[in-house]
């Protein structure tokens, strides 16, 4: 093998060049999860975080205001129940969200989600969630899907967040490939409505 002193400027310029791809190509690899990770514990681009159980009620409130949207040609229909809810900080609070599959074919989708503003977005923490897990819904199936969660009262705490008194929880449902194991017994919806 021959020393880097011994190669030619071509091929220093070929194996600079190589290294450079390896390099940026880990860089890419590596930029989701750690952006991911950061965000997750920054509270950043209005990410929430999660929770087993809450740290305790207050007396103040905050407004929730509940979004649903999907992305193009996902043929489900996706809403909140309810629009609106008002809910002590520190309380645990349930919301649902309702899907419809209105295909002759079974559909899977996975739930991105976000919080408005995003300084509060650290303190808005789910304890469960339809978009922990992916949801498949058979033609015609209809079903509310939950998530528990409450607003943190450190937000009283923190200098930008303070003088938040809405928070906006959006998902936005994109559609997944179908497990090949999946099987109408593998579905776990928290309540499927009849039409």
């Amino acid at each position: 093998m021959k020393h880097w002193r011994d190669l030619t400027p071509n091929n220093k310029t070929a194996v600079q060049a190589g290294a450079v791809v390896v390099v940026m190509a880990s860089l890419g690899w590596a930029s989701v999860p750690l952006y991911d990770l950061f965000c997750r514990v920054t509270g950043y681009g209005g990410t929430t975080s999660v929770a087993s159980a809450s740290t305790g009620a207050i007396a103040q409130t905050m407004d929730v205001r509940f979004d649903g949207s999907k992305e193009r040609d996902f043929p489900w229909e996706f809403k909140p129940v309810e629009r609106t809810m008002t809910i002590p900080m520190g309380e645990v609070g349930m919301a649902y969200y309702e899907a419809y599959n209105p295909t002759d074919r079974v559909v899977a989708g996975t739930a991105s989600y976000n919080v408005t503003p995003y300084d509060a977005g650290l303190y808005f923490s789910k304890i469960d969630c339809f978009c922990f897990e992916m949801q498949v819904l058979q033609p015609g199936e209809r079903v509310l899907m939950p998530v528990t969660f409450f607003v943190d009262p450190e937000i009283l705490e923190d200098r930008d967040a303070k003088y938040t008194h809405t928070i906006t929880l959006s998902y936005t449902f994109h559609e997944t490939a179908v497990p090949e194991d999946y099987s109408a017994t593998n579905a776990t919806p928290v309540e499927t409505l009849t039409q």
